[in-house]
């Protein structure tokens, strides 16, 4: 294979987004030996002067030349000057007066800043604009004359451009100036204005995990690797896959300080105690390790993973329906184990999906759980009502699993399976506006009063949409793969609109259903995507699971995560363990309330569903810090969940299913699978797992 001789990566949720991972990037590229050090060039969306800005500030390193302006311009930074000859070159068939007095008719479009504009780049935000939407566009300006390039990413922002502009327009102009094969050069990105970069014939790619899918959809043909990592950490794990780097720098040795945090940020956690694990500490996070990986093997069965520990936990009456594989708990059990290889665990994840896709019905749900004594399926819940969110577990496992094993045969043999439980779980979208209609207690609240557009789902049913686009394509169905891509884009635009409103923003569709704009628009601007939306109200509480969930499986990019992480620790739904999973309680007499919580006592106030502290949720938490670019804040999370683990009701390290939320004591079953295995996957990403603490890495 050709040396790497020119890599060109995105900056804006590629390079940036973790502050950490940034770090990270730019102390490995540092560290090349310049003999083997590939040409750099940042390839944006912003302009030269913007990204020269953040080089200066220390926050990237130096390239060899910035491609801006989505691919408008290019500046040479050895010399030092724009190549005036690429200017010329875009100049043929441009009127950017007459372009933007066409975009300015068009309803819901108006001007981006005036730094984000130049002579070669008319910026636009059109909020969710539908493909019909962008093909009228690209009609008008065509009509008149024009000939440009229209871009549409992020479901937000429009460029339009020079005939000759986009990134991989500039890539490919550039590369022909130096002499470089399309073969020799490395791209990086995430949203769909890169896509142009991967379409160059021959060059390798890097997709970070929170692509959104219009790159997906754009590339889906094309053979590039896909990190399972995001933001920079996903840019330095394609590097080592393409033979660019081979050490990666740590965690720890990049962390940045609460002294080196943005002032609201060290603000926010004064107070808090933070700095890196001693040695004690260390030590009882290796403990807490060894006893996850017990408490995980207490759950192996010949079915698959059992939701806790059949020897250890007595079960009567309702209780004996714990005796099951679990599609939602043995999904959850199967994606945050993947990283683990001992051939027991292994065995056990792909007998879950063998066991729960064995017993999909003829219509295509697939049951919310299977006996391991006999084997029967059960299909229902609470109140016999069926469980949405099993089947879009067990779509999102089936991907992760395939993604990370490459058992391509296993996908073969359940093709036409996993395409029913995609059409069961499609039909849920019966008024086809892109979300599903959920029915009360539908989900893993299960005993909890929410129906129709709940979040928490909404967030699985986008990501599953995304799950089995990728899955068609590793099949090689690629036009039915850019199919659901799209449309898990037009999913992610309309949750957004729906549950994060602000009284700026105004639907861009007219006929946009569910928003309740004058009833949100009492809520000012919300700091947490909204936890259910009906057609005769919404719940305005934070669905802290919800939301974690909505950055890690990237329906919030990474400045909404921000804002929301604000909220839920100043709120401190960490307290006293980490965390509970919605907030603030629904107290008895509030219009929220059933008369159903207090069956057996569950859903009293902190407790249960009802703002009770979830460990498995917990998990996730520490990792939805370490990706926003906190690695003191998570390492410090993670020690107060193994904690929280450690307390047990009858013996220590029980990893029990939930504690109380204002007490702290555990509750419900011991062994939990779920509680287990998040521990152990948020351990290994924030890098304080065994190999790390040991220092044998």
């Amino acid at each position: 294979m050709p040396a790497i001789r020119l890599f060109s990566a995105d900056l804006d949720g590629t390079l940036l987004g973790n502050p950490e991972a940034t770090r990270r990037f730019a102390t490995a590229w540092t560290s090349l030996p310049p003999a083997r050090r590939p040409l750099l060039a940042y390839n944006s969306g912003r302009l030269v002067d913007d990204m020269r800005g953040l080089v200066a500030d220390g926050l990237l390193p130096e390239p060899d030349f910035y491609l801006g302006g989505v691919g408008t311009q290019i500046h040479d930074a050895r010399a030092g000057k724009d190549l005036e000859e690429f200017s010329k070159h875009l100049s043929s068939g441009w009127d950017r007066a007459l372009a933007e007095s066409i975009i300015a008719a068009i309803p819901g479009a108006h001007p981006q800043p005036a730094e984000f504009q130049h002579a070669f780049k008319s910026s636009w935000f059109l909020h969710h604009a539908t493909p019909e939407v962008i093909q009228e566009i690209r009609a008008r300006l065509g009509g008149a004359g024009l000939a440009v390039q229209v871009v549409y990413s992020s479901s937000r922002d429009l460029d339009i451009l020079p005939a000759a502009a986009t990134k991989g327009g500039a890539l490919r102009w550039l590369s022909r100036r130096l002499g470089i094969e399309f073969s020799q050069i490395l791209v990086a990105g995430d949203t769909g204005n890169d896509a142009s970069m991967f379409l160059l014939p021959g060059v390798k790619g890097i997709i970070v995990e929170n692509a959104l899918p219009e790159l997906f959809a754009a590339t889906v043909d094309i053979p590039i690797y896909t990190s399972r990592r995001v933001m920079a950490d996903g840019v330095l794990d394609g590097l080592r896959h393409h033979g660019v780097l081979t050490d990666l720098p740590g965690a720890a040795q990049t962390e940045i300080s609460a002294a080196q945090m943005a002032p609201g940020f060290r603000l926010l956690f004064t107070g808090a105690r933070l700095g890196a694990l001693n040695d004690d500490e260390k030590a009882f996070l290796l403990t807490a390790h060894e006893k996850a990986l017990v408490a995980l093997r207490k759950n192996l069965t010949p079915r698959g993973f059992s939701a806790c520990s059949l020897d250890d936990n007595t079960v009567t009456g309702t209780d004996a329906n714990y005796r099951s594989v679990w599609a939602r708990d043995g999904a959850i059990t199967l994606i945050n184990t993947l990283h683990l290889k001992d051939p027991d665990i292994c065995a056990a994840r792909l007998a879950t999906l063998e066991t729960l896709l064995g017993a999909i019905s003829p219509a295509g749900q697939i049951p919310a759980n299977v006996r391991i004594d006999d084997g029967c399926p059960d299909y229902s819940g609470v109140g016999n009502i069926c469980s949405i969110d099993s089947g879009l577990w067990v779509i999102i496992a089936v991907y992760n699993y395939v993604s990370q094993t490459g058992d391509i045969e296993f996908l073969r043999r359940h093709a036409l399976d996993l395409q029913r439980a995609m059409d069961w779980l499609s039909a849920h979208d019966s008024n086809n506006d892109g979300l599903l209609e959920i029915p009360e207690a539908g989900d893993w609240t299960d005993l909890f009063g929410r129906s129709y557009n709940v979040l928490y789902d909404e967030v699985l049913w986008f990501r599953a949409n995304v799950c089995y686009g990728r899955i068609l394509e590793l099949l090689g169905e690629f036009t039915r793969a850019a199919d659901y891509l799209r449309w898990s884009q037009r999913i992610r635009g309309r949750l957004l609109d729906a549950f994060w409103p602000s009284t700026s923003a105004k639907p861009s569709d007219p006929h946009s259903v569910h928003r309740f704009a004058d009833r949100q628009h009492g809520l000012g601007d919300t700091q947490y995507l909204l936890a259910e939306i009906t057609p005769f109200s919404f719940n305005w509480r934070c669905d802290v699971f919800g939301n974690i969930l909505a950055f890690l499986m990237h329906v919030l990019d990474v400045d909404r995560a921000r804002v929301a992480f604000r909220f839920m620790w100043g709120a401190g739904v960490n307290n006293p363990w980490p965390v509970a999973n919605l907030y603030p309680v629904v107290q008895a007499g509030d219009p929220d309330w059933r008369a159903y919580y207090t069956v057996n006592l569950l859903n009293l106030p902190h407790h249960y569903h009802n703002g009770g502290v979830w460990p498995f949720v917990g998990g996730m938490w520490v990792r939805f810090i370490h990706r926003l670019g906190f690695h003191e804040v998570a390492a410090r999370e993670l020690l107060k969940l193994a904690k929280l683990n450690q307390l047990g009701r009858d013996q220590e390290w029980e990893f029990n299913e939930w504690a109380h939320g204002q007490t702290g004591r555990p509750m419900g079953k011991a062994f939990q699978a779920w509680s287990a295995a998040t521990f152990l996957r948020a351990c290994h990403e924030i890098e304080a797992d065994p190999k790390h603490l040991a220092g044998d890495d």
